[in-house]
Order: structure tokens, then C-alpha cells, then sequence
């Protein structure tokens, strides 16, 4: 079988894919961490509606905030009182009840953020 690959063995446990080694004694480069939430932090904030999971109601998401400089309590307290409208944090991101994205935007552009539209 030339395409087989050892990916498991009884002795060892899970077997690296790049090195060949047991994972806990792999030489590889190991991946960064993921931050908070799953999503990536290069200074853009992002705003998405969603209404995935929420029986058709729609939600405004925004994240890309930096955990260890953002407070990001304070910031949805701020946006919550913009928009009129309830919403949470949860997993290192903004959750605002509601389609609010321009608002959104506007409110976080005028506090200096780099702010993107992101999803459809």
C-alpha cells in the first residue's frame, strides 16, 4: 500500500503526520494557539449579522478585539445604549440584538477603530 500512512499505534497513542513521532514527543513546529473565541486579531474589527441558530432573528456579531487591551464589557454597554437594543459578550466577541451594522460602525470608526463589514 503505497498511500498508507501510520496515523495510530497501540504503543505510542496518535502519530505526527510531518515527523512520524508520538504527538507528546513530536519535533514539529507546534501551531500558535488560538485566541479567545476562535477569532483572528489583527486590529480590523469585524461586523457580521448572523441569524444561524436563532430561529430567524438576526443578531449583529463584532470581534477582532483585543482581549488584553479592550474592555470589552465596557465597549457592548456603550454599543447596547447606541443602538437601543439589548446583547452580551460572549467568547471574546460582541453580541448585539438586532441588525446594526452601520450604526455599529459608525459608533466604532468615530472611537478610532479599523472597522470591516465581514460575512454577507
Amino acid at each position: 500500500m503505497p498511500n498508507s500512512r501510520l496515523v495510530y499505534s497501540t504503543d505510542s497513542g496518535r502519530i505526527c503526520p510531518q515527523c512520524g513521532k508520538a504527538t507528546v514527543a513530536c519535533t514539529c513546529k507546534k501551531p500558535k494557539a488560538a485566541p479567545p473565541g476562535g477569532f483572528k486579531i489583527d486590529g480590523t474589527i469585524r461586523i457580521q449579522r448572523e441569524t444561524k441558530g436563532r430561529k430567524g432573528k438576526a443578531v449583529t456579531v463584532i470581534y477582532g478585539f483585543d482581549p488584553t487591551t479592550d474592555n470589552l464589557k465596557q465597549i457592548a454597554t456603550q454599543l447596547k445604549r447606541g443602538c437601543g437594543t439589548g446583547g452580551a459578550v460572549k467568547n471574546g466577541a460582541i453580541v448585539i440584538q438586532g441588525d446594526h451594522r452601520s450604526t455599529i460602525r459608525d459608533k466604532l470608526t468615530a472611537q478610532g477603530y479599523t472597522v470591516k463589514l465581514a460575512g454577507g
